[in-house]
């Protein structure tokens, strides 16, 4: 399989390129990472991999037709994963704009260059030809504390600018395969954690702060619940239904592990706590900060994944306690990595850019 990966330099794709080369699988060939490399993009984030002659790194974006219809053609591309998207809620609420024109414009771009490379595909290889589309749980809404969790059967409710761009972008891939008989895959997860997360999603930003002796910000009153998935079990679950997943259908990935954002932002307090104490010996607990909650702010998400465990056998290795413990201990063994990302933002925003 020569597999064209989208939005590979950030945090899931660039976990599910490492995944896929350090497994050393023989039915990869070759592997194209195209990323737009805006502010989430990190090369820093695959440079380990640079010398595996698989690896090819295109720099581009996924709305731009004419390179993405030379890489399918020249790279003889057999797959598409597409993780390639404007991704966190509180930057779709500023500026909603770019995550339309990524999410929705460059979906619809990438999607058709690929229908138009696959159409000239000799039957074997045509027969064989996947196109994947990571998308997200917010897609369905919010739910109530007593409601039971998204299936793939979940009408789609979003509430944010961000959520209603995926939403398009799923729209677009479910069309894609009803009208042409494109073969499609779409899967839906909940909130990741790990190793590369950048630093101003929840869990990076509270290990970072807390190191930092800045202030752990909460949203209200902290009781937004979400389902919490480890990023290695959702690359690997992704590779599962690239490989074995029925065209056209929808997979729910999800991290069995629904907790209070509260609940989370102490539970790293404690570990830190535990592997690297405060000088005054107090707990970083002590700062804690709640802050006024953004609008909109969904309630409660949660996945119900038993369609992608019956159907595929797929199951999280990671508890949230082994999971959590993993990603901690990366981000202490690895502040370099998350004080470069935070120097070059400042940098663009002194430039006024990003």
């Amino acid at each position: 399989m020569n597999l064209l990966v989208t939005g590979g330099a950030g945090f899931i794709g660039s976990n599910f390129i490492r995944q896929r080369l350090l497994e050393k699988d023989s039915t990869l060939r070759k592997l194209v990472n195209l990323d737009a490399l805006t502010y989430a993009g990190n090369p820093a984030n695959l440079a380990d991999l640079a010398g595996d002659p698989r690896y090819v790194f295109a720099h581009g974006s996924i709305g731009d037709p004419e390179l993405v219809a030379r890489l399918l053609a020249e790279r003889e591309i057999d797959a598409v994963v597409n993780f390639a998207a404007e991704s966190h809620v509180d930057r779709s609420i500023d500026s909603p704009e770019p995550f339309v024109q990524t999410n929705v414009v460059g979906t619809l771009r990438l999607l058709n260059c690929a229908r138009l490379h696959w159409a000239k595909l000799p039957d074997p290889r045509k027969g064989a030809f996947r196109f994947l589309h990571v998308s997200t749980d917010e897609v369905y809404g919010t739910l109530g504390a007593d409601d039971p969790a998204f299936t793939e059967e979940t009408a789609f409710a979003p509430n944010s600018p961000y959520a209603a761009s995926k939403a398009a972008s799923d729209h677009l891939v479910r069309a894609y395969q009803h009208t042409y008989k494109f073969p499609t895959l779409t899967t839906n997860c909940s909130n990741n954690y790990g190793p590369y997360h950048f630093p101003e999603k929840l869990i990076p930003l509270v290990i970072l702060n807390a190191l930092e002796g800045k202030p752990l910000p909460v949203y209200g009153d902290g009781m937004q619940v979400r389902d919490w998935l480890y990023v290695e079990d959702h690359a690997a679950a992704i590779w599962l239904v690239l490989q074995r997943g029925r065209v056209g259908e929808t997979y729910n990935v999800g991290g069995l592990n629904e907790q209070p954002n509260i609940a989370i932002v102490k539970t790293i307090c404690a570990l830190l706590d535990r592997k690297a104490p405060r000088p005054d010996g107090k707990s970083y607990a002590t700062q804690i900060t709640h802050v006024t909650d953004r609008p909109g702010h969904d309630r409660r998400y949660a996945i119900d994944c038993t369609k992608l465990q019956r159907e595929l056998g797929w199951a999280p290795r990671e508890s949230f306690a082994t999971g959590i413990e993993k990603t901690a201990d990366w981000y202490l063994t690895h502040r370099e990595w998350a004080a470069d990302i935070t120097a070059k933002k400042y940098q663009r925003e002194r430039l006024g850019v990003g």
